[in-house]
């Protein structure tokens, strides 16, 4: 039995604008802001690290959930950036939420940064954790390899390593050890994003124009991090988002990759804290 709360938590349901229908979890301290949490790319609510999920949900609510024809969700799979924000913003609607907290991770920080923008009357603060504003001028792109494996209809346990994680023994264990983790839930859900559901978001990402030229109206409190080996989105995007931003903080994991916050959980868990409670 794992001691992990996230590992614990219910799954439920509930009916979108269009009758689809959202699953997602709802744990931790309840009664303050809830932190929205938006994924990567092929990503579902079984892919969070319950190690990083642990000391958020023992501060505030965390909410985890997936987006229109995602996984456990139902409805037509998102074709573009923008879609997945109006995903994300029927299902705050369908749950009644006005006062929240957003995070996304990867893909999902692009998602996030469109739900600030398009609803900041209810975005108080905002994370973007190992992604780009998009558009970033002069960004290098990911190597051919990166690209290569990113492409494989199916992910192994040894390409999630070399997209994450650095090729150092301490950065590998530390992957290896976060896979662990999130095999609690996988052994028994094999939650994948379908094949129709990755090409829309294949799709989506190389055909992102990008935030880039609307950073400053991001005037909310944005805490942006990475790792500085990201081999998927290069770190420069983050110190570029920190020229543009007026209301940021920047963190960089000298020794991370894509999947820094999964490396550094406890760490990273307590920034994202003190930041929200700032």
């Amino acid at each position: 039995m794992s001691a992990y709360v996230a590992d614990a938590a219910e799954t439920r349901y509930i009916e979108g604008p269009l009758g689809e229908c959202f699953a997602y979890r709802r744990f931790g301290r309840a009664g303050g802001r809830p932190l929205l949490m938006h994924m990567r790319f092929r990503g579902t609510i079984d892919h969070w690290d319950p190690a990083f999920l642990e000391p958020l949900a023992a501060e505030r609510e965390i909410i985890v959930f997936d987006n229109r024809g995602v996984s456990l969700s139902t409805g037509n799979p998102p074709a573009s950036i923008e879609d997945m924000v109006e995903g994300s913003l029927a299902f705050i609607h369908a749950l009644g939420l006005t006062d929240i907290d957003v995070l996304g991770w990867s893909m999902g920080g692009m998602v996030a940064q469109g739900v600030a923008l398009a609803a900041p009357e209810i975005v108080r603060n905002l994370v973007v954790a190992g992604s780009s504003a998009g558009g970033v001028p002069d960004l290098p792109p990911p190597s051919a390899r990166i690209q290569q494996i990113m492409a494989k209809p199916v992910n192994a346990a040894e390409d999630f390593l070399s997209l994450f994680f650095p090729e150092t023994k301490e950065a590998t264990a530390a992957g290896r050890a976060s896979l662990e983790r999130l095999e609690h839930r996988l052994k028994d859900s094999q939650a994948v994003v379908g094949p129709e559901a990755v090409r829309g978001q294949l799709g989506a990402i190389s055909s992102f124009k990008g935030y880039w030229p609307r950073q400053e109206e991001l005037t909310l409190p944005v805490l942006v991090a990475n790792g500085a080996h990201d081999v998927m989105i290069h770190a420069y995007a983050t110190y570029m988002m920190s020229q543009k931003l007026p209301n940021a903080k920047v963190i960089l994991y000298s020794d991370a990759g894509h999947g820094f916050l999964f490396q550094h959980p406890d760490d990273f868990a307590h920034e994202v804290n003190r930041f929200l409670s700032a």
